[in-house]
């Protein structure tokens, strides 16, 4: 008999065991059966072709509509050609040298199809696909396909669904029963099924409500173990001694607020009032701050940080990439005035000094502001994640603002966490221009609190979308590139944002053109479709002095055309620049194709964003760009992102660098389940901070979300 840390060689065969190890990292008993089916068919029935994706290996259950065969033009051989649909769409299949298969794949027969999609003549296919072809009338058919209910797995190549489905099979015929993780009064609580029978009927349901039921469950365990995490997460940052920060009468802060040009909103002073009152107590603030670009994010941090400059101590900034450390501190600098001019001629009397350090700040430079920051006089102090190196040292950090969390891990917001004085914890301030839902924020921010600044941007004007298929139309893309000249014409100047700098080492990967990058495209521009225009670059490995020069030198209009990184995705203000081309589009996230057009439509003239593809019609990819095309609304594209992302990876090396075994929860239709596990997780971490008393929950945080996470927890 086998249990879930049993190796699989034992089991299913030595060859079947290196097979998924090597294509689906697939290794213990554990591993296969939470490799749960990312559908089913049931018999009879055909499984969808829309929202196939170039480059996945998809298996589909299809009829064969068409077989042909071909001699092949260029060398010796043959093409055995074949059509398959789902009653809807159609999907072509190419065998090569492979004429004998003809006499099996009649039309009108139906199986299960996998392989490779790629794209030929504009149109999907999968080239020699692997298939397992279904007889209703054979009852000799494979195990897999005797229940009504197919399972269809996450596949790989030479590790089709049919292949992992008698892996499991095997597997299942061996499997004891192990206590259950979950405690009994929970699974009473909630009528959950135990996990023995809920492993099986996940893989082998004899109907829909008993695969429901075991769905139900395996939700559980992955809801408690991310919980769990965040719940130990939570209490051991309530056991934190922070420094308090009260407010100062007469100090920094209330000499800043009352010189603003401008009123506070609403939601502006609602949520500082909840920072201030939390920087003031003996506990370390956890908070996530999200609202819109615009919205008024840094404000609300400056006047937290200038309370905390009041009580004598330090606040940090840290910004994702240099340029916008830099943008950051100059809009600072820019906002206090004399009150960040300490020490130097016409300060005010109760100044304090905003210091900058980056990473590729000149020896002389730096060595000043480490200085500046290990001393006090740099009472707010704004860099990249050079500032969590360990040769930073802080006089008395007591309050750290990490910009766009989205990218940065947690292990990051840990080291600055642990840089406060006397073994204290500082306050932190998390912000982020991309709207979360709120069972994300539930689950990947699960350990801090949540506030929002959900007004629109003031004085926005309104952007316009359009999506360019380049492969299809190319005209439209000549069309857009007259487009950029035009605004240029009318006094405007534009973006044209591309995945890639171009002195990257070269990819292994051949199935796919390598994405456009800065270096080849800014050249091919300033000759060609954008002659006599002023283009400039921009990317992340220019050196400091060079990319704050190019930002001045645009932000001044000295330059008709940025072309850029997403080093210009967020804080980068230039209200002049009306015009944004996005190349290769589709190798952006939703998120960030909506900060990137964020850039436009910063002034009194309307905006315009191009996102240029050559992702064929018909693809998720897609369907991606024209959701992106069609709302301006934040919140509603983050719930999209996160439906297209599959949610499997939501946390992700965006937070731990390691992947996370979600497979069955949603964060988005599974709301109740992760509310109710984060109440129970809580109870639980209570009575139990180690979970020394509940081993099985223990092993589950292991098994579901991997052991490298469990063993990070320590370090928390």
């Amino acid at each position: 008999m086998s249990g879930l840390r049993d190796k699989l060689t034992s089991l299913v065969g030595e060859k079947t065991a290196k097979a998924l190890a090597s294509a689906l990292d697939i290794h213990t008993v554990g591993d296969l059966l939470r490799h749960y089916p990312r559908r089913y068919a049931a018999r009879g029935e055909l499984t969808d072709i829309a929202g196939l994706e170039i480059g996945e290996h998809a298996t589909v259950m299809a009829r064969i509509e068409h077989v042909s065969k071909r001699r092949m033009r260029a060398r010796p051989g043959s093409i055995l050609e074949m059509t398959i649909t789902d009653g809807y769409r159609r999907l072509s299949c190419a065998f090569f040298n492979q004429a004998w298969r003809e006499r099996e794949l009649r039309p009108g027969r139906t199986g299960l199809f996998a392989g490779k999609v790629t794209a030929f003549r504009n149109n999907l296919q999968l080239a020699n696909p692997e298939y397992e072809l279904i007889d209703d009338d054979d009852m000799s058919s494979v195990d897999s396909f005797l229940a009504e209910i197919i399972p269809v797995y996450p596949a790989a190549q030479g590790m089709p669904s049919w292949s992992i489905g008698r892996a499991v099979q095997q597997v299942l015929g061996t499997f004891e029963p192990e206590d259950d993780p979950l405690p009994d009064w929970l699974r009473v609580r909630y009528d959950l099924d135990h996990l023995h029978p809920a492993l099986r009927n996940i893989h082998r349901p004899e109907n829909w409500d008993v695969l429901e039921s075991a769905r139900t469950r395996l939700k559980w365990d992955e809801a408690m173990a991310i919980q769990l995490i965040f719940a130990q997460r939570r209490y051991s940052a309530v056991s934190r001694t922070a420094p308090a920060c009260p407010p100062k009468a007469g100090g920094l802060a209330e000499t800043f607020e009352m010189r603003l040009p401008f009123e506070l909103t609403e939601g502006q002073r609602e949520v500082g009032a909840k920072i201030a009152t939390d920087i003031a107590g003996e506990h370390p603030m956890n908070r996530l701050l999200q609202g819109e670009v615009g919205s008024g994010k840094t404000i609300v941090a400056l006047r937290a940080m200038l309370q905390v400059v009041d009580a004598g101590r330090q606040a940090a900034m840290l910004a994702p990439t240099e340029v916008l450390a830099a943008q950051h501190a100059r809009s600072l600098r820019e906002l206090l005035g004399d009150l960040a001019m300490a020490g130097e001629l016409g300060g005010a009397d109760n100044a304090t000094r905003v210091t900058l350090l980056t990473g590729s700040m000149s020896a002389k430079e730096r060595k000043q502001a480490l200085l500046d920051i290990a001393s006090g006089a740099a009472g707010i102090v704004v860099g990249t994640h050079a500032l969590i190196q360990d040769t930073v040292s802080f006089a008395d950090l007591g309050f750290v603002v990490v910009d766009e969390q989205h990218r940065f891990g947690v292990e990051q917001r840990d080291a600055l966490r642990s840089r406060g004085a006397d073994f204290t914890s500082p306050h932190v301030l998390v912000m982020t221009a991309t709207p979360i839902p709120r069972t994300v924020a539930m689950t990947v921010y699960g350990d801090l609190e949540i506030s929002a600044l959900r007004e629109l941007p003031a004085g926005r004007s309104p952007i316009s979308t359009t999506v360019v298929p380049a492969a299809e139309k190319p005209a439209w893309l000549d069309r857009a590139w007259q487009r950029v000249a035009e605004e240029v014409r009318k006094g405007h100047q534009a973006y044209v944002v591309c995945p890639r700098i171009g002195d990257e080492p070269p990819s292994d990967k051949t199935d796919k053109r390598p994405a456009l990058a800065v270096l080849d495209l800014a050249p091919e521009l300033a000759e060609g479709p954008l002659k006599g225009l002023r283009v400039g670059v921009l990317h992340g490995r220019l050196p400091s002095d060079e990319k704050d020069a190019v930002m001045r030198a645009f932000a001044a209009g000295d330059l008709d055309v940025l072309v850029a990184t997403t080093v210009i995705e967020v804080g980068v203000n230039v209200p002049n620049a009306t015009v944004m081309m996005i190349m290769d589009a589709d190798r952006f996230g939703v998120s960030q194709l909506h900060q990137l057009r964020g850039r436009v439509g910063r002034g009194s003239v309307p905006g315009l964003c191009l996102l240029i593809t050559e992702a064929l019609d018909g693809t998720a990819t897609r369907e991606r760009l024209a959701a992106v095309e069609s709302t301006l609304d934040g919140f509603e594209l983050s719930r999209l992102d996160l439906e297209l992302r599959r949610e499997g990876d939501i946390l992700g090396a965006a937070q731990s660098g390691k992947r996370s075994g979600l497979k069955l929860l949603s964060l988005l239709r599974d709301e109740d389940v992760i509310a109710e596990a984060r109440e129970c997780a809580q109870r639980i971490v209570a009575e139990d901070p180690a979970l020394g008393n509940h081993l099985g929950l223990a092993h589950l945080v292991a098994d579901v979300v991997d052991a490298d996470r469990a063993e990070y927890l320590e370090k928390t």
